[in-house]
């Protein structure tokens, strides 16, 4: 079971308000999950990663992400502690990764880079050997060289830049992320049915070019749960109290921070247990953040959705994402 969050800011944020203090920091979640519900897998271990952009920037750098990734685990990683005390950024993306395919490798591990571009993902793509080569086939040359691990995740990744229509650009709308987004995993959904693969796969896939935001919360079912997916946004997101207590805080009716899990945040899991601040975002829905901060919760419409008004909607049966720990119940946010 993975974990992942993304920060997006008016202001950047020290790192270490999002993955070191926080007492249920994604850090922490990486031993000490309080909405952890698979018992086979009770660490995530497997490495972790994080990415930022500059807040200014810089002609020399580059308008390009940093990446520092790491196979030991996140909670006992000096040099993540160290950079996450001295280093600020307006959009951060974190992961820590238990592995269900692939080695234990530095480039197996998440986010992943091409020019401007971060992705990472959460969940699994069933039975992918079945149609690898069959995705492989289909990438141009320069995206199939790109790919440096051996996983589902950094082959979706490949498969996404393929669908852009130039994955080198300096910009990009948050409509052409969208659209690449919705194409991968069309493709996929192809692929697995070519294959005869009838097990669902879970696809959580997040991805930015610095400026906009495009996160699903996507399963290949209209029956099954997908793997959790929250979001909070507000004004600040500070601690209130010792211990690393936090809280997102609205003052007037700006959104100069979100998150997934938490400013804009998105995250698996929340970074705080308030349940005023999060908001669980459905399933086979996306969301899309724009460079002015406009959040946009978009239905992913194919032979999966099932409508809200639809009966069949309420409720999703939740055994898939929990026997493969990827599901965090509302339920348990006190």
């Amino acid at each position: 079971m993975c974990r992942l969050l993304i920060y997006k800011g008016t202001s950047p944020v020290q790192l270490s308000h999002l993955l070191t203090r926080p007492a249920h920091s994604i850090i922490n979640q990486a031993f000490d999950s309080r909405l952890r519900v698979d018992l086979r897998r009770p660490i995530n271990g497997d490495g972790f990663g994080v990415g930022w952009y500059d807040s200014t920037y810089d002609e020399e750098l580059g308008n390009q992400p940093c990446i520092f990734t790491s196979v030991t685990p996140a909670w006992n990683n000096v040099n993540l502690t160290r950079l996450a005390e001295k280093i600020k950024s307006p959009l951060v993306f974190a992961h820590v990764r238990a592995t269900t395919a692939g080695s234990l490798s530095l480039d197996n591990c998440h986010p992943f880079v091409h020019g401007k571009i971060m992705f990472m993902h959460n969940g699994s793509i069933e039975e992918f050997h079945k149609f690898k080569r069959r995705l492989q086939q289909q990438l141009p040359d320069e995206i199939f060289n790109v790919v440096n691990g051996n996983t589902d995740s950094e082959w979706s990744f490949a498969l996404f830049l393929s669908n852009l229509r130039n994955p080198h650009a300096q910009s990009f709308t948050h409509a052409e992320l969208q659209r690449a987004m919705l194409d991968t995993i069309s493709s996929l959904n192809q692929f697995a049915e070519e294959a005869g693969i009838s097990q669902p796969s879970l696809m959580n896939f997040c991805v930015t070019d610095g400026v906009s935001v495009v996160a699903t919360r996507y399963v290949s079912s209209r029956n099954d749960e997908a793997a959790s997916l929250w979001f909070s946004s507000g004004t600040t997101f500070s601690e209130y109290a010792e211990g690393g207590h936090y809280k997102m805080s609205k003052t007037d009716k700006r959104e100069n921070i979100i998150m997934a899990s938490s400013s804009l945040s998105i995250a698996s899991e929340p970074l705080t247990f308030e349940k005023a601040d999060w908001m669980e975002i459905k399933t086979n829905y996306m969301i899309v953040v724009t460079a002015k901060m406009n959040v946009l919760l978009i239905p992913i419409i194919d032979k999966f959705y099932v409508p809200l008004s639809d009966p069949a909607a309420q409720p999703r049966d939740i055994d898939l994402a929990v026997a493969k720990g990827f599901y965090s119940h509302p339920k348990q946010l006190q």
